[in-house]
This record gives C-alpha cells, structure tokens and sequence, in this order.
C-alpha cells in the first residue's frame, strides 16, 4: 500500500536542512533470555530501520539483522549518498519534486521486497513451509533532504511516530489481528495484540505500507519495537519527547528506562532522529 500524505507541501525558496540527529538504543529488557531486535541507522543514506525478530531458537536474531542487513544493501547499490538526495547524476530540468519522490518510493519498495526474498529463501533453504520459519517486522523511514520529506516503510508491529508542535502522531498502522478487528467493529473477544498479520520472512511475497511525509525544522522521529509502545502509554511516549533540550542519547535511556517501569516483558528498541533548522 502506498499513500501520498503530508510530502506535498510547498518547499519553494528552502534549503535542505543539515544533517539529520541520530541515537538508537535497543535493550534485552528484563524477561527475555535474547535481545531479537536490531536497529539500523545509515546517515549517509538518511537511512533508518527498526526490526523485531521471531522464530525462537535464536532465530529472532538472525531475521532482524538479516532483514536490515538485506534492505541496506538494496538501497545502498541502488542510492549512491549523492543519489539518495538527487534524482539522478546531475540536474535534470524536466524532472519534479513528485517525481523525485516517488522514485525513491518505488526503491524503497523493492528494498523492502528484496529483504522478505532474502529471509523467506533461508526459511526454504531449512525445509519451512510458507507460513513458518523465522520473520520480522520491518519499519523505518529513508530521508530525502533535497525535498524536505521522507518515504516510510512498514511490514508489522513496529512503529513510527512523528513529534511535532506539542503533538506526537503515530504514523505507522500496526498490521495485526487486534488492529484489523478494532477497525471492523468484530463481534467477541479481540484477538492478541502480538498476531501479525504479516512479517518479513514467512511469506513468498509481501506488502508493505509505504507513504510519504514532509519534514519540518525541529521534527522529532522515533521509530520503536513494541516493547515500548505496548507497553508505555501515548501520553508519556509525548511527554518524554516534549523534552527538547535533552540529548538524544539520553531521551532514549529515558524512554527504555520508562517501558521497564511499566512492566514491559519484551525486548526494547527506541530510535530518534532529530530534524535540524533548514540553512537560509
């Protein structure tokens, strides 16, 4: 699914903003015997991805690192650092903001494919079945300076917020059972909130949830497994950001520190990403 949001916003007489803040922090948590999240941040590339593993047997680990690992590259060969801002090697006077855009959409789409083939091709290697073997939610973003916006990317339960002008937004729909159920009206006891409905890995093919957003001077992204979000509730997800003085690094010891003392029995991912003042 691909949905064309807020990115359309007239940028005309700006500049791109300098380089973008990043921290990430992914923790065991305090009921897991194994950490099955990885984080992945590529500056360079204006590049990051969080990814929650599942298989058991130390399988989780393996599909995270492998899903991120398999998109990097993708869009590393794909997207040059000159690339990911420029569509193409040099000026193109014909070219437009929304073509710049959608490009990058349509490579986003084929990294996130491309990751989903790499996984699925181990789960055949080891004799699973289309459904089983190891998966992996997959949610991030790819930044795209030149432009002012951002391509997100999401396959499962992780999430992405956007914090801005006091209010912190969720930007991401969880692909779940539970999700699904609430949205239709379903009759009876909902389902777990933890069944996806679909993941990196199971599956031959998969559907991600693409769209693109603008970017303000200030924005405030984070990206996080649902060790957090299911756990700590929105209102103190936002108070924490409110505070915007605090390094990034330590507003995410503080939000992994606050899932912990809202009894969080999963591992714990939080990312950030800082949206600096656009140059005059």
């Amino acid at each position: 699914m691909i949905t064309h949001q807020d990115a359309a916003e007239a940028t005309a007489g700006r500049s791109p903003p300098a380089a973008t803040e990043f921290h990430a922090l992914s923790d065991i948590g305090d009921v897991r015997r194994h950490n099955e999240d990885s984080f992945l941040i590529d500056a360079a590339l204006g590049l990051a991805a969080v990814a929650d593993g599942m298989g058991g047997h130390l399988s989780g680990e393996i599909a995270s690192a492998g899903a991120l690992a398999a998109l990097q590259a993708c869009l590393s060969g794909a997207l040059s650092p000159r690339d990911a801002t420029q569509d193409g090697p040099g000026p193109d006077p014909d070219a437009t903001t929304v073509n710049q855009r959608w490009r990058h959409t349509a490579v986003v789409m084929q990294a996130v494919e491309r990751a989903n083939a790499t996984l699925y091709a181990a789960n055949q290697a080891r004799g699973h079945a289309d459904g089983a073997g190891m998966g992996s939610t997959l949610t991030g973003f790819l930044l795209l300076p030149e432009t002012l916006s951002l391509v997100a990317f999401h396959v499962g339960d992780s999430r992405l917020y956007r914090y801005r002008d006091h209010t912190l937004e969720l930007l991401t729909r969880d692909q779940t059972a539970y999700q699904l159920a609430l949205e239709s009206g379903a009759p009876g006891a909902l389902p777990p909130p933890n069944l996806l409905l679909q993941a990196v890995g199971p599956a031959p093919a998969v559907t991600p949830d693409l769209a693109l957003f603008d970017c303000r001077d200030g924005d405030l992204l984070l990206l996080c497994s649902d060790g957090l979000h299911g756990w700590v509730p929105h209102a103190e997800l936002a108070e924490t950001l409110a505070q915007r003085d605090v390094p990034l690094a330590r507003a995410c010891e503080s939000l992994i520190a606050l899932a912990k003392r809202h009894g969080s029995r999963d591992n714990i991912t939080a990312l950030l990403a800082r949206i600096p003042p656009a140059r005059l």
